[in-house]
């Protein structure tokens, strides 16, 4: 039976048909759910119904099942739909017990990665498993809890059988997350993302804005650049293309369309590998991060010892702290950030004219390329 229901199962991208699947985190969320129902019932479970944050409802079948007096373990095999990663088809297994404290307590067994560096979404010592799986994972058992009518605490152990041998394919060592994969997934649902279909998504999207009379189009990768957009009172109002990591491919596409000007709005850790020429920012394809912003520091007057510290972070807000300790990151922004400029330039050939605005979450508005203000002005205008 199909973990997710016809009508939502399935998404079209770019004219293709393509199937959803489903998280690390809904795994280990059906698993927990099941497992405390049997733990506490003494009665087989073979499947487990569960609500994502998405809000698509999950039907989840239940594998490998052990039955014991004080625990229970069971597994759910990772479903990516289509776009399966590294994790499709792995089991990811809990296993529950009774706790003599009250709550979910809820730890990383084995091949789960373990934190070792600040700067992720869990603290060092902590299991790679995200809050929002961990926030999934103690509704659902708590959920059991009460129509059981046991009201006293419960131990649920993630872990994945091949998660150390998975991890080796992933980027979990370096950031510093040892031991196995991470348990992911804020929505809970894996959107397929087949770089053709979404190709054609983005420039189908384009085509509607250009339709409607626009000649200079607004631009973010993700999520973070929309929720920027909504905040940002030059922008009040506007709906940007959202361009994912193609942000070299978008700017042909638009030079194709016709466009007269793009303005691209971003947070730095996407945005700061254009100013090393990298187009495509998907991190299979490079991570230069820290080695850019390194340079650049270097070029702002930090010492090598400053260099070291930034290369040895995690994340872009991590080396952009390393910086504003040494007052260096507005020097450092004023240096970097006119290489964004040159480089999407150097891929349009001076075709289109392109600016681009980047922020932090931490630090806010970091700066913005020469041409930000025009194109500010022009990206809600219609002919």
């Amino acid at each position: 039976m199909a973990a997710i229901r016809e009508e939502e199962g399935y998404v079209y991208v770019g004219g293709r048909k393509l199937r959803r699947g489903f998280t690390t985190g809904s795994c280990a969320t059906a698993a927990s759910k099941a497992a405390v129902q049997m733990l506490l019932s003494g009665k087989p479970v073979l499947f487990a119904d569960i609500m994502t944050p998405r809000g698509i409802p999950l039907h989840i079948d239940i594998e490998n099942i052990e039955m014991h007096e004080d625990s229970v373990s069971c597994a759910v095999r990772k479903d990516g739909g289509d776009d399966a990663d590294d994790t499709n088809g792995a089991y990811i297994c809990a296993e529950v017990r009774r706790s003599s404290e009250d709550g979910v307590h809820i730890d990383g067994g084995i091949g789960v990665g373990r934190v070792t560096r600040k700067g992720l979404d869990q603290p060092p010592g902590n299991a790679a498993i995200n809050h929002v799986p961990r926030n999934m994972i103690v509704e659902a058992v708590e959920d059991v809890c009460q129509a059981l009518g046991y009201a006293g605490g419960i131990d649920v152990r993630i872990y994945v059988p091949e998660g150390e041998k998975i991890a080796v394919r992933t980027f979990n060592s370096r950031l510093g997350i040892v031991g196995g994969i991470s348990i992911l997934g804020t929505s809970g649902i894996v959107e397929p993302m087949s770089e053709t279909a979404l190709l054609g998504s983005i420039k189908a999207e384009m085509n509607v804005f250009m339709a409607e009379g626009r000649k200079y189009l607004l631009t973010v990768p993700g999520n973070y650049g929309k929720d920027f957009v909504k905040a940002y009172p030059a922008l009040e109002g506007q709906t940007p293309v959202e361009c994912s990591n193609f942000i070299g491919d978008f700017l042909d596409m638009a030079v194709e369309a016709g466009a007269e000007g793009v303005l691209l709005v971003g947070n730095l850790g996407k945005l700061v590998k254009l100013a090393g020429g990298i187009m495509n920012t998907h991190s299979r394809n490079a991570d230069s991060r820290m080695e850019i912003l390194a340079s650049n520091a270097i070029l702002a007057g930090a010492d090598a010892e400053t260099a070291k510290k930034i290369l040895g972070c995690i994340s872009t807000d991590d080396a952009l702290e390393v910086l504003n300790e040494k007052g260096l990151m507005k020097q450092t922004m004023e240096i970097l950030i006119p290489k964004i400029e040159f480089h999407m330039n150097h891929r349009v050939k001076g075709d289109i004219k392109v600016a681009a605005i980047t922020f932090s979450s931490e630090f806010g508005i970091l700066g913005q390329t020469p041409g930000a203000d025009e194109l500010l002005r022009k990206v809600g205008a219609k002919e």
